[in-house]
């Protein structure tokens, strides 16, 4: 029996299903597809199956339905969770999530491409232009600044040079949904099931379809069994289904990594409308990088990296010892930081001495001496003050490295956190997964253009060979900065202020780094990259 190359048939209009089984209507379009009489039931065959409906899992489907060679080729989004609230999301003045992503120029630029970027709200698209990094310790210091790629020849944006831009996942991933409705409307077969959690995947080896003369082989095709009895048969798997993924665990793919035994705590503040909003900060402490994040008028987000028993002091102190604390991290000592941890009550979380006081006092001592001038550079180089702290913003998740030992199997692919998970320190992870998504769909495309089976492990192993090794420099990358700066052991932080310092003299160095954090000239896939590759010689 062969196995079969030409997309399925598209039967049935793209519908959304909810914790319920299929009904089954009569074919459309018979006179087109009457070579596909079947055995089984084609209703629940797709060429396509992602399971995990996160921003990895809808992009990637919103990617096939808005590519016209993928139009006939069918879909299906499985995701345990209710997406319509997502869906019907509308932005709520001076409210934003805790859970923002920082997106590069590449990935926004993906959007466009795709579509996704015209049903973004652009007043919740906070763009920034600068980046402000040092050492905890030694306050040694680099600056990021697109200016500089301007001056070395890089083109940017000329209306708008950002380094990144801060949305809402929320947010991001309501556009991704209405673009990928919007393509249901214009052909694309795309069924989503939602509210529906996988509860097993396996092979039917004795499956086929029947196509006139000759039967066509499925046996190798897996099958998602729902937890509302619906079992879905794919032609390709992909798994976007989050650091536990059971599409990975079916695969036999091992996950490699460790868990740093530390959380990151997010929370979203009103921040002192006065300064700029183009500007990140990030200190690294001893005891974990603290970031501050820019949002429109006047808000700001922070990720803060701690061991648990600090993580769960910030979760649980009065929301304005919160805010004076999140203050102190960027301008006091470590030493301080050590004290106002110290006089928090272990019990209630209640602290014991004023902590307002003890603040304003510190930074009066760090004043001293210095003119107006120095004070106003001082203060130019750090985040704006906090003033107050949506308190049902603050959460924490635990902070781990994985990377899949394989991004595929046969007839299984591994796209976003199932494949690799990363530090947060700097805010690549979901950017990381992004390019995954690209460089998978740009595959899948050419494969189907040239009427090659996608599920076929020949076409997906070019998918690995793209992805696989720029994942572990990231990730190496984030590991190495963690264990460097989560020290204060004198010849250590010597050694990296060191090097930070001579960093941030030498442009051309700076720009390089840059341009590899921001996607800037990654072109996604193995043709590609070679066609620069050769260009450049």
């Amino acid at each position: 029996m062969a196995t079969p190359t030409r997309p399925l048939a598209r039967l049935f209009r793209p519908r959304v299903f909810f914790n319920q089984h299929i009904t089954h209507r009569q074919p459309q379009r018979l006179s087109i597809l009457r070579s596909y009489a079947t055995t089984q039931n084609l209703d629940n065959v797709y060429d396509i199956v992602i399971v995990g409906g996160g921003i990895a899992g809808t992009a990637l489907a919103c990617s096939l339905a808005a590519n016209s060679t993928m139009r006939d080729y069918r879909v299906a989004l499985i995701e345990a969770m209710d997406l319509s609230n997502t869906t019907n999301w509308t932005p709520e003045t001076n409210k934003y999530s805790n859970r923002v992503v920082s997106l590069t120029p590449h990935a926004l630029k993906y959007f466009t491409k795709v579509g996704v970027t015209d049903q973004l709200y652009h007043d919740r698209l906070c763009p920034y232009s600068r980046m402000q990094v040092w050492d905890g310790v030694t306050d040694a210091r680099i600056e990021f600044d697109t200016a500089l790629l301007e001056q070395l020849g890089v083109n940017m944006d000329e209306k708008d040079p950002a380094i990144a831009y801060m949305v809402e996942n929320v947010h991001l991933q309501h556009a991704i949904l209405k673009h990928l409705e919007a393509c249901r409307g214009i052909g694309a077969t795309v069924d989503t099931f939602q509210k529906a959690r996988v509860e097993n995947i396996s092979l039917d080896k004795e499956s086929a379809l029947s196509s006139g003369e000759e039967e066509l082989n499925l046996a190798d095709w897996p099958v998602v069994t729902l937890n509302n009895g619906v079992s879905l048969k794919a032609r390709l798997l992909v798994g976007a289904d989050g650091v536990n993924s059971p599409v990975r665990s079916f695969a036999n793919i091992e996950s490699l990594g460790w868990d740093y035994n530390m959380h990151g705590v997010v929370a979203t503040f009103k921040v002192d409308q006065s300064r700029p909003c183009n500007t990140s900060y990030q200190r690294f402490l001893p005891t974990g990088p603290i970031a501050m994040l820019p949002l429109a008028n006047g808000y700001a987000s922070m990720v803060w990296s701690s061991p648990p028993e600090i993580a769960t002091k910030l979760k649980k102190m009065p929301a304005d010892a919160f805010c004076t604390l999140v203050n102190a991290a960027f301008r006091l000592s470590t030493a301080d930081l050590k004290f106002l941890y110290s006089q928090l009550d272990k019990d209630t979380f209640e602290p014991l001495v004023d902590f307002q006081a003890e603040y304003d006092w510190r930074e009066k001592v760090n004043k001293h001496g210095l003119s107006d001038m120095e004070i106003a550079n001082r203060d130019f180089n750090l985040p704006p003050r906090v003033e107050s702290v949506d308190d049902k913003s603050r959460a924490s998740f635990p902070l781990r490295l994985r990377n899949s030992q394989s991004y595929f199997a046969n007839r299984v692919v591994l796209v976003g956190d199932a494949a690799h998970t990363v530090h947060p320190l700097a805010g690549q992870g979901l950017n990381q997964g992004i390019l995954d998504v690209e460089c998978l769909a740009d595959i899948l495309q050419q494969g189907a253009a040239n009427g090659q089976d996608i599920g076929n492990i020949h076409l997906l192993r070019e998918y690995a060979s793209v992805r696989y090794l720029r994942n572990i420099v990231m990730i190496s990358a984030c590991d190495k900065l963690h264990r460097l700066y989560t020290t204060d052991f004198a010849p250590v932080t010597w050694i990296r202020s060191l090097g930070l310092s001579a960093v941030n003299q030498l442009d051309f160095v700076k720009g390089e780094i840059m341009k590899y954090a921001m996607g800037i000239e990654y072109t996604g896939t193995a043709q590609q990259e070679q066609k620069q590759q050769n260009n450049l010689s």
